[in-house]
């Protein structure tokens, strides 16, 4: 039988359509929904298509809620709706409730959305996380803070990456935070360390038919906040401690036909410690990334979850393969001429990044494999050395 399938915003993140091809390369009908003019999707997600629905705003649920219906009246009964896109997963969320689709519903949404649900059940899973509470009012914080000390961190407890994330290293900076009355948020005790990721795919039956992880040069907070270049690169080995906190994680969320993303701090002294899950695939270039790094196609691996309810991917990791972006207001040592013809034998892939990723990614991205983890590293900062005026 032939599955039908939904994909909201199938035209971004740009490299998205990749899914979507996959997809149609299975068999399945590909039916696509956006705000986006039909005429300027990519001519590879238009041919992928079956049809594309057209609303006026993705936001508008009603609209969403009429393009279903329609595709169900043409095409029978809709197997799967998603987005791979964190920021949809309430509006996909909601389709699946009113249409009775397999995946997470409304009643899932907790333990994905807020981060304080997600504190509760690392704890279920026996991994550590960082002391924090909900601010309900300005005296609890304060006692909290005397408790735990500064700096603190403050973040909504509904929230997507660093957006509207504060740290907080003084009493002045924490009245000036509480004088905006901060319902909804999350206080939590500064934890100093470097992010590393548990990245993946799980199959229908919730085992992860690939997984790898990712180390950060600095943590997205800081590089929003001070505007700074931030690498990041994939591991050919997985900490063993870290493997086995992804999967207790997997299980207590019951993570099906889904992408992975969960992000943890290790600390200078070794303690790893839970910091959020994501039921998605990690931004940018990230999949592109997996991919380089280990020959795989994780777009065509994903289509087979879905369509086949398996897939073979290889478990060796043959590269390591480093983010590294720059932004347009920075003097760069080297040009992206010299860039090339000093590493172009390790640049696998460079482009420019959409407007909404340049804060937290860079303006232009490039990516930097070897088996030599050390090589990455210094490439990556070599690209991001700045100039001596």
């Amino acid at each position: 039988m032939t599955m039908n399938i939904v994909f909201l915003s199938p035209h971004f993140p740009p490299n998205w359509y990749l899914f979507c091809v996959r997809l149609r390369n299975l068999g399945a009908n590909v039916l696509g929904v956006a705000d986006e003019p039909y005429e300027l999707l990519h001519p590879d997600l238009r041919t992928a298509l079956t049809e594309y629905y057209r609303v006026s705003d993705l936001h508008h649920y009603d609209e969403v809620l009429r393009a279903l219906g329609y595709f169900t009246h043409r095409y029978g009964k809709i197997q799967r709706v998603d987005s791979l896109n964190e920021y949809w997963l309430e509006t996909e969320a909601r389709l699946r409730t009113d249409f009775n689709i397999e995946g997470p519903k409304i009643t899932d949404l907790p333990g994905i959305k807020r981060k304080s649900e997600m504190k509760r059940l690392f704890t279920r899973a026996q991994v550590d996380v960082a002391r924090g509470i909900l601010a309900h009012s300005p005296a609890q914080v304060r006692a909290f803070a005397v408790e735990v000390g500064y700096p603190l961190v403050a973040k909504p407890d509904v929230g997507v990456g660093a957006n509207h994330t504060y740290k907080i290293t003084s009493d002045a900076e924490l009245d000036a935070f509480l004088s905006r009355q901060p319902e909804g948020f999350l206080i939590e005790e500064y934890v100093h360390g470097v992010i590393q990721t548990f990245d993946g795919l799980a199959d229908r039956d919730g085992e992860p038919v690939f997984f790898t992880s990712m180390q950060y040069s600095n943590g997205v907070l800081e590089v929003v906040n001070n505007d700074d270049d931030i690498y990041y690169l994939t591991e050919r080995d997985i900490p063993p401690d870290l493997e086995q906190a992804g999967r207790r994680i997997l299980k207590i969320f019951n993570v099906r036909e889904r992408f992975f993303h969960f992000e943890f701090f290790r600390t200078p002294k070794g303690r790893l410690v839970a910091l959020e899950v994501n039921m998605r695939p990690p931004g940018g270039l990230s999949i592109d990334m997996f991919n380089y790094a280990g020959n795989i196609d994780l777009y065509n691996a994903w289509a087979n979850v879905l369509i086949n309810h398996r897939v073979s991917i290889p478990p060796t990791r043959l590269y390591h393969v480093c983010y590294a972006g720059r932004k347009p207001f920075r003097s760069y040592a080297l040009t992206h001429e010299e860039v090339l013809i000093r590493f172009g034998d390790c640049i696998v892939h460079h482009q420019p990044m959409h407007p909404l990723f340049h804060r937290a990614m860079g303006a232009y991205a490039y990516l930097i494999r070897s088996p030599d983890r050390a090589e990455v590293i210094a490439i990556a900062q070599e690209i991001q050395r700045l100039s001596v005026c």
